[in-house]
Order: C-alpha cells, then sequence, then structure tokens
C-alpha cells in the first residue's frame, strides 16, 4: 500500500498493493489495522455507491454538520472521475482551500476525506460509479452545501458550467462566503 499525505490536513491519497496473475488481480480495499498505521482512523458505519451515466456529471459539494459529520473513504469502481475536497474547518490555516485527485477503477486509488470537508466529484467516463464509506450516518436534517463552481475556490473543473450535468439542490448551493454552517 502506498499512502501519499495531501496538502490539506487530513487528506490522504491511498493507493492499495493489487496482486495479480493470469486471471487478474486481487486487493484489500479497506482493511482497519493497515490504514490506521497510515493515519486513516474511522469507525465506518455506512457504505454508499453512487453511479453516473454521462461524463460530466457534478456531485457536490456536500457536507454534515455535527454530530453526524462525515470522515469518507471514496473510489471508483467503474470508470474515472475528479474527486474534490475543500476545507471548510474556519479555524484551519488552509480554510476554502481545494484539493482535487483523480481517482480511477484502473488505478484503484483512495481517498481519504476527514470531517470539516465538503466533498464533490465529476466523472471523467460515462457509466462511472463511486463508492464510499462514512463514519456517521446520513442525516437530512445536517445536510448541507456549497456551490461547486464558486470562483473563490478556484477548482479546476473539467468541464464548463454550461456542460456540467447538476442536481438542481446543486445547482441552487450557497457560495462560500454565504455559508454560516461551517466547522470551527
Amino acid at each position: 500500500m502506498q499512502v501519499e499525505p495531501l496538502s490539506l490536513s487530513g487528506l490522504v491519497l491511498i493507493r492499495p498493493a493489487r496482486h495479480g496473475d493470469a486471471r487478474g488481480w486481487f486487493s484489500e480495499v479497506w482493511r482497519r489495522d493497515q490504514w490506521e498505521k497510515a493515519g486513516v482512523k474511522a469507525d465506518f458505519v455506512q457504505d454508499n455507491q453512487s453511479f453516473s451515466a454521462q461524463t460530466g456529471t457534478v456531485r457536490g459539494l456536500h457536507y454534515q454538520l455535527p454530530p453526524f459529520a462525515q470522515a469518507k473513504l471514496v473510489r471508483a469502481v467503474s470508470g474515472r472521475l475528479l474527486d474534490v475536497a475543500v476545507d471548510i474547518r474556519r479555524s484551519s490555516p488552509t480554510f476554502g482551500r481545494a484539493v482535487a485527485v483523480e481517482l480511477s477503477a484502473v488505478g484503484g486509488e483512495q481517498l481519504f476525506i476527514p470531517a470539516g470537508f465538503a466533498h464533490g466529484f465529476c466523472t471523467l467516463e460515462p457509466d462511472t460509479s463511486l463508492a464510499y464509506k462514512v463514519d456517521a450516518y446520513y442525516s437530512a436534517a445536517h445536510d448541507r452545501g456549497i456551490r461547486w463552481n464558486d470562483p473563490a475556490l478556484g477548482i479546476d473543473w473539467p468541464v464548463s458550467d454550461a456542460a456540467a450535468m447538476l442536481s438542481d439542490k446543486d445547482r441552487k448551493q450557497p457560495f462560500l462566503s454565504e455559508v454560516a454552517d461551517l466547522f470551527d
């Protein structure tokens, strides 16, 4: 397993080892003892999966407030995506900064995103599936979001505003400067 801490505190890119032969390969995509040694400490309680049929589908930027704030371990099950995490911890020296990494089913990369970050992604191929573990249950009452294309975040999305496939909910999210419910 390769572990790469990213530029925002707490974000970790993990490349699990793959053991292959003529049949294909095998990989441990989650193993608590090994991930804890790598700095990924979370008691995951729920697994989620999303499927996006079209390239340029954008989901996010989403987060949940305490006591349902979620850490996530994200990976592509099929296809390829640009995965984005935004630091929304007001006391953090990197508040408002974003990190974007490419995740693919072929590469097997995983991104660990601790609580205190907004998360979103854009599909880079058709028929992309994303699977992720979370350490708190979904709570509609604590569900929040930030506008995916907020210019203050400086995210270099691989799709134009006009071409992005968005839900109505994500299209109407507030800009970061308009959000009161963030982390301290």
